[in-house]
Order: C-alpha cells, then structure tokens, then sequence
C-alpha cells in the first residue's frame, strides 16, 4: 500500500489480529488510525486497488464519514447535522454525498438519526398544515448509544421520591449552618430544599459562589444523614477531589474520583450523588455514572456553565439547563469574595482590565512580548516568585498552557520544568521516578486529566500517587506524560493551591477558557498573557465555541 512500516503496530492493535485481512478488502480502513489523513488513505488505496479506487468508493465514504465524525467528536460534538456532513463529504471529492450518507449509514459504526422538529405554542387557522421535514442528523453508534443512556437515566432519577419534604429540608439546613455558626442565605436554603425535593438539581455556582458551593455540600450531606441515605461526592479527577478534601478538613463526607466510583464496577451506596465541577464530566462518563446511581437517588450537579464545557463530546450541564427537564438552583455570591473571584465574575461579563488591585497577590496579571517571553516568565513564577510568596513547592504548581506548541507549550515547558526540578535519564518512557504526571487514558482508578507523582515501575506497571493520595497502576505506558505543564483541557475540574497559566496567540481564546483558568488556583492564579490583546478582545467578543448534541432534546421528550 506505500504506507510506512511504524503504523503496522497501531492498525494491530485498532483491528486486531485479521488486520491484514481487513486493510485488504478495504484500504480506507487506514482511517481508522487518527494520525492518517484522507489523503494519505486515498494515496495507500490508488496503490492497492489502481483505477478501483474511486472517490465515491461506499467503502471510502464509510470511512471518511468515520473520520469526520471522529473529529467532531474531538471537537465536543456527539451528533454532526446531515447538511454540513454532506458539504463536508463534497470538500473531500465525494460528487454525490447525499446517496453516500445514505450507504454510509448503513456501517453498523454509524448511525442516521431522524427528528421532527419540535412542536411550537404557535396557533393556526384553517387547515392542518403539511408536516416538516425531519431534521436529520449522523452520529457515532457508540457515542449515540451513551447519549441516549444518559438521558435515560436521568429520567430515571427525576422521577425520584422526594428525601424530605420542604419544612423538615429547611429545618435540616439551619440546624446543620447553626452547628457551623453560619446563618445560611435564603437561596442557599431554596437551593438544598430543591435538592431534598427533586431527582435531578443544577447548582450553579459562579466564580464568587465558592463559600456557597462548600456550603451546599456540607448542609447536602446533613440531609443525607437526617434522612439515612448516605450521600457521595464525586470529583472529576484527582486534584478536584484533592481540593474538596482539603476544603472540608474534618467532615465526615470525603471526595472520590468519577474513575474511582465507576471502578468499584457497582451501584453507588447512596442515596445522594453530588458531582463537583461538573462542566468537566463528558457524555459517556456522565451516561456511567448516571446509571450507577441507585433506584430513588438523588443527582446534584455543582457547576459554572459559562466554564468551559468538558475535554470530551457534550455539554451535559448545558443541555440539562436548556431542557428544562431538571431542576436548577443558583447559589449565591459572596459579597466578600477576593480579587480572584472578582476578575473570573468581570470576565464573566466580557471585561479584562489591565490591571488588577491584589494586595495579597492572589491574581496577578503578567504582560509578555512574545511565546519565549511568556516561557521565561512561567518558569520564573514556578521556581521563584509562587514559591517564595505563597510557600508552596514549586513542582507542585502546574502551568497550565493553551499554546499548542512551541517554546510555551506543553512539550517545551515540561522539558524544562524536569531539567529544574527532577532531572534524569527517562528509564520509563522519557519519565522517571519522582516525575509530575499527567495521566492520558482510562484505567483502574483513574481517568483522562488526572495528574500525580511517578512512585515506582515494575513489570506490572508504573505506580503513579494520584493528587488526592491514592495510588494507581497504570499499564499502558501510552497513558503516561509529563505532568509539571498540562493544556486546560487536562485542567478541567482540577484545582491546585497555586497556577500558573500561559495564553500565547495561537491559543484557543475564549471567555469561558480564561474564566476556567481562574477557577483553577486556590490561593493563586497567575496569568501570562503574550497574545498581544488577542486575550482581552476575546474576553469582550464573548464568543464561546457551539456544540451540537442531542441530550436537550431526548430530555424534553422523557
């Protein structure tokens, strides 16, 4: 075929053992690998089949269907519409895509899914009218499948019985502030009320609800007592779970892991499920847990949906706030709230001043010139400045980079921070013992984004010390990267005492990423800006990448 030899190994491991046999009968299966091109398939499959291989081949449009839909679903989506597949099919030589989709989606990969559209209050006169057209959409078999379960399943819970009714839930609050010495605000009390009362509760928590949000855990898990359920508190990932920890130093409820729950491969032992940051949970992830909470349980979602939405395909807090299918409270904000959480709620509101009045240093806004400037002044802050001003050991504060590449991305800035602060010879895949990690894949216990210490390897795995201080194996060294600088995807619902974080030009700017990045430092957060403007004109436009899913949707029809 004119493919080079290094990919032999990854097709093996994609389609198994009959490999040879597959790529055989069908060359475009080439794009089955996401390192290949269409036009790396299309060269492999002239050489294989000669004058056979044509552009609208059903072989090479199933595939290219694949790959596009992939891709998408790099992007968040978990559904394409059918109209921008076939313009897409039409960029890649496919003359006729209308015929092909229709082919295409008969790979049992694929799915051609039909809706009509949603009924309006809008009264007519006279005759019925002629029905729509459906809006037709292709998506992923698997990825379709875990949005349909997830919808499911959150039907499921919204039918649940109530755990308290609404004078004991109140009663339940106070008691629980009063032990604290707090007097609760009214809308902390209407929120936990509404927890106590329906199935399925949005919490919205902004950048300055972050006393609220510690709040509403401990009083939510006063009513799990009171009334015997049990409660569970669910992190995205390790260093979220860290956090929460930290935040509730000697409480009876303690965070855990969404890979950490799912591992136990059971049904959640409790009757409250309370998920932390949970912008930061995909689809599939979410469909998991979903249905690993009991009969009657009750799910509470913590979240700021003008964060970033998750690294995976969805929106899931979104989609539940638009279906209106589920409850959803605000908590309030703290009037009190430090300059951090005050720059996270004007970025809210589409302004980047540039200067910010912290007299603890608590934000700190750091000009640079250029991506080598912005590296220089990161790594300052990490070895120096964040170190000596707040106490925390430098390699326990990660950059979190949105450059893609270059002398401010990840892979340039990790070389650097190992050569600082644990340099070696990389007897385990380029890492060594006492490396920072950043965990890339699944496994027993842990998840995409989780981040911790490399502790020892054998030949059963690499033992890596999550941040929360559980210990995991891991035996896919694939899933094993340097850790010390991390993009925001990997961040996501992540919290540490102190950040660092890098926008260069070429990153991806948005409200919602800088309003994330604020959320990620408990004490501090500094932002290197080297994007020329770029950052504050795209704090002012506001503008937040759209994702085409189907949950609203399938909520609103039960």
């Amino acid at each position: 075929m004119g493919a080079p030899e290094r990919l032999a190994a990854p097709l093996v491991a994609v389609l198994g053992p009959t490999a040879d046999a597959q790529l055989t009968a069908d060359p475009w299966r080439l794009l089955d690998l996401r390192s290949v091109t269409p036009e790396q398939a299309d060269f492999c499959a002239r050489t294989l089949l000669g004058e056979a291989a044509r552009p609208d081949d059903p072989r090479r449009v199933r595939a290219l269907v694949v790959h596009l839909l992939r891709r998408a679903s790099r992007d968040g989506h978990t559904a394409v519409e059918y109209g921008r597949m076939a313009r897409a099919l039409r960029g890649l030589g496919v003359a006729a895509p209308d015929a092909a989709l229709q082919a295409a989606a008969e790979d049992d990969r694929i799915l051609l899914v039909e809706d009509l559209p949603e009924e309006d209050d809008d009264e007519f006169d006279g005759d019925l009218p002629e029905p729509p057209d459906p809006e037709r959409f292709l998506a992923l078999a698997a990825l379709d499948g875990a949005e349909r379960r997830l919808a499911a399943e959150l039907v499921r819970l919204t039918a649940s019985e109530p755990i308290m009714d609404s004078a004991t839930a109140t009663e339940t609050v106070r008691t629980a502030a009063g032990a604290l010495g707090r007097d609760p605000a009214p809308e902390t009390v209407a929120a936990l009320v509404t927890v106590a009362l329906r199935g399925v509760t949005v919490l919205v928590c902004g950048p300055a609800a972050a006393a609220a949000r510690i709040e509403a855990v401990r009083y939510a898990a006063a009513i799990a007592a009171d009334s015997q359920v049990g409660m569970a508190l669910v992190a995205p990932n390790a260093s979220g779970a860290a956090a929460l920890n930290r935040a509730l130093a000697g409480e009876d409820v303690q965070a855990r892991t969404v890979a950490a729950v799912l591992s136990d491969a059971a049904a959640v032992p409790a009757g409250l499920v309370v998920v932390d940051q949970a912008t930061a949970v995909d689809t599939e992830t979410f469909a998991a847990l979903a249905a690993a909470c009991p009969a009657e349980a009750h799910l509470v979602l913590l979240a700021d949906p003008a964060q970033l939405p998750s690294a995976g395909p969805g929106q899931v807090v979104a989609d539940l706030v638009a279906s209106r299918a589920v409850a959803v409270a605000k908590l309030p904000d703290d009037p009190a709230a430090g300059p951090r959480e005050a720059l996270a709620a004007a970025v809210g509101e589409g302004r980047l001043p540039e200067r910010v009045d912290a007299p603890g240093h608590e934000v700190v806004l750091v000009p640079a010139a250029s991506a080598g400037e912005a590296a220089h002044r990161a790594l300052q802050l990490v070895t120096d400045s964040v170190p000596r001003t707040f106490g925390v050991a430098g390699e326990q504060v990660p950059i979190v980079t949105a450059a893609p590449g270059g002398e401010a991305g990840a892979a340039a800035l990790n070389t650097a921070c190992k050569a600082r602060f644990n340099p070696g010879p990389g007897r385990v895949g380029g890492l060594d013992v006492g490396d920072r990690v950043l965990l890339a894949g699944r496994g027993d216990g842990y998840a995409p984004g989780d981040t911790g210490v490399l502790r020892g390897h054998d030949g059963s795995g690499a033992a890596v010390e999550l941040a929360d201080g559980t210990t995991v194996t891991v035996t896919r060294p694939a899933h094993l990267r340097p850790g010390w600088a991390i993009p925001p995807a990997a961040a996501l619902g992540g919290a540490w005492p102190a950040v660092v974080a890098v926008f260069t030009p070429d990153s991806a700017l948005s409200r919602a990423a800088l309003r994330t990045v604020l959320s990620l430092g408990e004490r501090h957060v500094s932002v290197v800006d080297a994007t020329g403007g770029a950052l504050a004109e795209a704090v002012r436009g506001g503008a937040r990448p759209s994702r085409s899913t189907r949950l609203a949707r399938l909520l609103r029809e039960g």
